[in-house]
């Protein structure tokens, strides 16, 4: 027994020392969210994924408007070549020339067509440099249009996909900001809860030792049997077991919370539990409504059947008659000197048809459009089962919720009672009016109660944030849900 006393000392040292030996951050759960949804690896990547995502809509936006692009090509050529002479025979020349050109093109895409419209304006210049002689050849102004007549029309298609992708995006930013939310609750619980047992532990292993102290005086004056002192050791040491195996939870989890809030310091987090929850019943028509509205699932739902669609329109145009169409229509002209080059400009055209006609393939078109209209009826049926587990989902959170704050009131009342029972069976104890089994079963009823009112808070909290990741909706202050998208794209 001497060496249980020391043993004892010395742990309690340890443990108050090992408390003290860091820094100590208190934390409420609204703070422990903010710096989440600032600090968390999924927050970054989630800012960093819509950020791509409003370039990808910024460019796509672009291609729908004129683009302006100069360019140019000069050569100096000095060389001996092989020319053909009028005869027909061939002969070698010495090049010596310098070719000098510069152009300007407007192109606007045509989205109703898929066709490509420009306006396009060149000057080149030729120096013969063996004559010394120069001259040029302009372009005032082409118009020209290339069109694939019965090609993909990728472009209109796009117009249709690229709109819900980036509203896809705004919306998945704030439903992931909400899961971090979610997520930074579940760390924020599961410290919550090491602490607890920690409480749990500090509070039953100095009764313990208590009514072990207590328990020696009574064996040495012959109240009660050997065997219930041996019983009353025995629980001295499992509750020193305890301790320690909380004391290392702790240490554990605090490092889990530490690393998610992108804090490096060295420090301990003490979680502080509010016992205040808000109280609100959810509609759930309204949720539907919400969830249909402001989540991201619906959208990639519309997206990926616009993508299936377009993938079958994709191997019906490979499949069958295919032509291109180029036209040209301008004014050209050519002097050795520049004024001259520009004065009296002739006309130019040129029209170019290209017809490819499939005439023996093996089939390879019609199965690859059989291929994709089995993948777009694949998609349709995975998208209808994917809409209904959506609403279940919705349905079912929904209505764990609304009864979640009546489990949270009911584990706190049973808390407190299991808390007062548990010092009655101590006083009773004291008295000579009770046993130990009693006391014992009041003390695994005092605990589970707590942790038991915990996981019950955690089971709150984590429908709340669940509902307002579906619905994109804070229903507490009845207002949607946003980002500071403006601010992200700077």
């Amino acid at each position: 027994m001497q060496y249980l006393k020391q043993a004892h000392i010395i742990f309690v040292f340890l443990v108050c020392m090992q408390a003290k030996a860091q820094d100590t951050l208190r934390f409420t759960l609204p703070a422990v969210i903010e710096l989440a949804q600032k600090n968390s690896p999924e927050a970054v990547a989630a800012r960093h994924t819509y950020r791509a995502a409003y370039w990808n809509w910024r460019s796509f936006r672009a291609t729908l408007l004129p683009s302006l692009t100069f360019s140019s090509d000069p050569i100096l050529n000095r060389s001996i070549s092989s020319v053909t002479l009028p005869d027909g025979s061939d002969s070698y020349a010495r090049r010596d020339q310098l070719s000098i050109d510069a152009g300007l093109t407007i192109n606007q895409n045509i989205p109703f067509t898929g066709g490509n419209l420009y306006v396009q304006s060149t000057l080149e210049r030729l120096d013969l440099l063996n004559e010394n002689t120069i001259s040029y050849k302009t372009t005032p102004v082409v118009i020209g249009y290339e069109q694939n007549l019965f090609g993909h029309n990728q472009l209109k298609w796009n117009r249709k996909i690229e709109p819900i992708r980036y509203t896809e995006a705004k919306k998945a930013l704030v439903e992931t900001l909400e899961l971090v939310a979610a997520r930074a609750t579940y760390h924020f619980f599961q410290l919550a809860t090491a602490q607890t047992n920690f409480e749990i532990a500090s509070y039953n292993y100095a009764n313990a030792d208590t009514l072990y102290q207590f328990a020696q005086g009574r064996y040495n004056i012959g109240t009660i049997t050997e065997n219930e002192m041996l019983q009353l050791e025995i629980n001295l040491l499992t509750e020193q077991t305890n301790l320690m195996n909380a004391r290392i939870e702790v240490d554990d989890y605090n490092q889990v919370l530490r690393s998610y809030l992108g804090i490096n310091e060295a420090v301990s987090l003490v979680i502080e539990i509010g016992d205040q929850i808000p109280v609100f019943i959810v509609s759930v028509e309204q949720a539907l409504t919400l969830a249909y509205t402001n989540n991201p699932e619906p959208e990639t739902l519309k997206r990926t059947r616009l993508e299936s669609e377009s993938a079958v329109a994709s191997a019906k145009s490979e499949r069958g008659f295919k032509a291109d169409l180029y036209v040209q229509f301008g004014l050209t002209q050519k002097d050795q000197e520049l004024k001259r080059a520009y004065s009296n400009p002739l006309d130019q055209q040129l029209i170019s048809i290209g017809i490819r006609i499939p005439i023996l393939d093996w089939g390879v078109g019609k199965g690859k459009v059989k291929v994709a209209l089995s993948n777009r009826d694949k998609v349709y049926t995975e998208i209808e089962q994917q809409q209904t587990d959506f609403e279940q989902n919705v349905l079912k959170i929904v209505k764990q919720f609304n009864i979640q704050a009546d489990k949270v009131n009911l584990a706190r009342k049973t808390d407190q009672t299991a808390q007062r029972r548990s010092e009655v069976a101590h006083r009773l104890y004291l008295l000579g009016k009770s046993d130990i089994l009693d006391l014992n079963a009041s003390i695994s009823e005092k605990d589970r109660a707590r942790r038991t009112y915990i996981t019950t808070l955690y089971n709150y909290w984590n429908l709340y944030y669940a509902i307002r990741s579906l619905t994109g909706y804070d229903f507490e202050k009845e207002r949607e849900l946003t980002a500071d998208f403006q601010q992200l794209t700077l």
